[in-house]
């Protein structure tokens, strides 16, 4: 079984010196760094019917923060992928204002508004024949996208991130892509290989024990997960993080475009409650393990979602799972149950795009199925979006687009005082009877915070977009008696990335590095911060690089390295990333 490693810095002499190697030009990026100002609130209303509600004014909503209502600053209806027009000036004798006495509301241009589907294909969890179903479906609903909507693909098999394709409009580039998608490993059925020997080893001690006649009764047994429980179950939660680090990393490489987002998020299978999963609902009760919750788990990713403006409408891979029943499995299929997509739908028909708005029910007291279903909907519901489950999931393109077509829009400006605090939205319509699904916070992320994640997603996706370069040089890894591997590693820190300070007759400067590693199995380290301090004689020249030299030890296996330098008061950032050979 796998075991996460730590991953131990040792710093040595640096040597400070105004090298001649001028820094390289930055890489070409596919994104922006995160430039939040206004907070997007993407909202849906509903009558007591489920019917779409159009026509509503900023006066119709109460938007709260904390509690506390707020100006509702923009706002835009968009109808059936229209922004439609504002009123007529002719009908306003006086400037508009917010029901909150803010001021003048804003809206978007009129027009067409394109969306931004990011396709997230999970290969670490998802089964391949699981996975290609519903790649081959949305591949055959590319037609669906509209002249202004674009999608961009990216996939996670452990390890590293890919990037399959940027954004695109082009149903024949995009369907190339997902070809290459399509022929990729997928690495669930090692995953269920794990659960399997797990579950096995586990019925095997319960046999030697009453074998033994050590077995304690029902009443004196512990409550939560037996060790041999805990152990799978601590290397699934490593596990099922890494996943959901990489969506996050995604998501920030493809921040950039101002319009509607839309994630399609293509999960293998990611339990809520890792502990009700591994002991199939016996191990709810409180234990000593202590274990992440849900909440713990995937709240990086709604969080994430919810600051750069992306809804989440999570997709269940995995389908109908062995023990739970699919409610038109009896036969009982209507004309409008074949249209929702259930049953034995045909998920390539050109039928009319169905409804979210009723999702389709599993029965059956599956507790692993529960617990998967559990963390799509928990995404789906912080982020103001909709799971897409069972046999839905051959309509996943069809669904979302019809869910985004037509929504209100609106915007609001906070105070941001960049402290990591998540802060909590709620949205109602002052109309009585209606129902509103939208986003249910934002996080007001810090400068600190916001580099850790920068760091992640380089380990996970190369080099961040707006990130400085910087040479990056490794020398002979040496293996020691206790297993540790001790890494040379020498670094050319960009002159263009420091605030230089005078300091009497030197010049100093502040810097601080992470190093993270990683391995093709998905294993990685986490990131120590170290502060550094260089000091010269003379103020080095801009358009150099800084020699800087040092060793890393690891515990564990890797196969990459990704360093950062940040300096703190400049907020620059300089990357660099190499493969690495272990003895």
């Amino acid at each position: 079984m796998k075991r996460a490693w730590p991953l131990a810095l040792l710093l040595s002499a640096l040597s400070l010196s105004s090298a001649a190697r001028a820094a390289e030009d930055v890489p070409p990026s596919f994104g922006e760094s995160i430039d939040v100002r206004v907070v997007n609130v993407e909202a849906v209303v509903t009558d007591g019917q489920g019917n779409r509600v159009s026509g509503l004014k900023p006066e119709d909503f109460r938007l709260r923060v904390d509690g506390k209502e707020v100006p509702v600053e923009y706002f835009s209806e968009v109808k059936d992928g229209e922004a439609l027009a504002a009123a007529p000036e002719a009908s306003r004798a006086q400037p508009p204002v917010n029901a909150a006495g803010g001021a003048a509301v804003q809206g978007a241009a009129e027009g067409r508004v394109g969306t931004y589907y990011l396709l997230y294909v999970d290969d670490f969890f998802s089964v391949p024949a699981h996975r290609d179903t519903v790649l081959k479906a949305l591949k055959a609903d590319l037609g669906r996208l509209g002249p202004d909507d674009r999608m961009a693909i990216v996939a996670y098999g452990g390890g590293r991130l890919t990037m399959i394709s940027n954004w695109s409009g082009s149903p024949a580039d995009l369907g190339r892509a997902f070809d290459r998608a399509i022929a990729r490993r997928s690495n669930g059925l090692l995953r269920r290989s794990e659960r399997t020997t797990s579950d096995n080893d586990e019925a095997f001690a319960e046999m030697a024990a009453n074998a033994d006649g050590d077995s304690p009764p029902d009443s004196a047994q512990p409550p939560g997960l037996s060790d041999l429980q805990r152990l799978y179950a601590t290397d699934l939660v490593r596990q099922v993080k890494g996943d959901v680090q990489a969506a996050v990393s995604a998501m920030r490489a493809f921040a950039a475009p101002h319009g509607r987002k839309v994630m399609l998020l293509l999960s293998g299978g990611w339990p809520f409650s890792v502990q009700s999963y591994v002991a199939r609902g016996d191990g709810a009760l409180p234990t000593k393990e202590n274990l992440p919750g849900g909440e713990e788990i995937y709240g990086p990713l709604a969080r994430t979602a919810n600051l750069l403006g992306y809804t989440l409408y999570p997709v269940d891979v995995p389908g109908i799972q062995a023990g739970a029943v699919d409610i038109t499995s009896a036969g009982q299929q209507t004309t409008a149950q074949l249209r929702a997509g259930r049953g034995r739908h045909n998920p390539l028909a050109n039928d009319p795009p169905p409804s979210l708005e009723t999702p389709v029910d599993v029965g059956g007291g599956n507790i692993p199925e529960e617990e998967v279903e559990g963390s799509l909907k928990y995404l789906a519901q912080e982020t103001g979006g909709k799971p897409i489950l069972n046999t839905n999931r051959g309509l996943a393109l069809a669904l979302a687009r019809d869910d985004t077509r037509s929504y209100y829009w609106l915007g609001f400006s906070p105070s941001w005082k960049h402290d990591d605090k998540r802060h909590e939205i709620r949205l109602e319509a002052r109309r009585s009877g209606l129902k509103v699904r939208t986003r249910t916070g934002f996080l007001d992320l810090s400068r600190k915070a916001e580099v850790a994640m920068m760091v992640e997603s380089a380990l996970l996706f190369g080099s961040p977009p707006g990130a400085l370069h910087m040479p990056f040089k490794v020398g002979e890894a040496v293996r020691s008696k206790r297993g540790e591997v001790e890494i040379p590693v020498t670094l050319g820190l960009p002159v263009d990335l420091m605030t230089v300070v005078p300091d009497g007759n030197k010049y100093t400067v502040q810097l601080e590095l992470r190093f993270a590693a990683s391995s093709a199995d998905g294993d990685t380290a986490e990131i120590p911060v170290v502060p550094v301090t260089l000091t010269s004689d003379h103020q080095p020249a801009p358009g150099k690089v800084v020699k800087y030299e040092t060793k890393v030890k690891l515990h564990g296996k890797a196969d990459h390295m990704v360093v950062a330098a940040y300096d703190p008061l400049s907020g620059k950032i300089a990357t660099a990333e190499t493969d690495v050979k272990l003895p």
